[in-house]
């Protein structure tokens, strides 16, 4: 079985102004959650806005999130292959992330739903 993208992060130096800019250009929906405002549509939730703090180095962007079975496993393979881990193993009450960048540099997080943590 393919992995296939679960949730879309966008990690911006101004939420107020990219949640206008998605929610006019698409008509997502917003829901505001403990985590932050989320955002989809006909209900169902599958992406987030998080804000940058000041005097981050990094640069807004779009963080896709991949499902796996094993985020730690799914970690260690990508390290073998050839990526870097950016920000290590956070447990969410939904479930575990660990953020890598491929070889090439594109970002990505490797995501274990808290119902197949071990």
């Amino acid at each position: 079985m393919s992995q296939k993208f679960v949730f879309h992060d966008v990690r911006t130096a101004d939420v107020a102004a990219s949640r206008r800019f998605y929610t006019e250009l698409f008509g997502w929906e917003v829901t505001e959650t403990p985590a932050g405002p989320m955002f989809g549509d006909g209900g169902e939730v599958w992406g987030g806005f998080t804000p940058l703090p000041d005097g981050d180095p990094r640069h807004p962007q779009w963080i896709p999130y991949v499902q796996v079975a094993d985020v730690d496993a799914a970690a260690r393979q990508a390290v073998a292959l050839g990526g870097r881990i950016v920000k290590p193993r956070t447990d969410l009450p939904p479930g575990s992330v660990v953020v890598v960048d491929e070889p090439g540099g594109a970002t990505l997080a490797l995501w274990q739903p808290a119902d197949r943590r071990a």
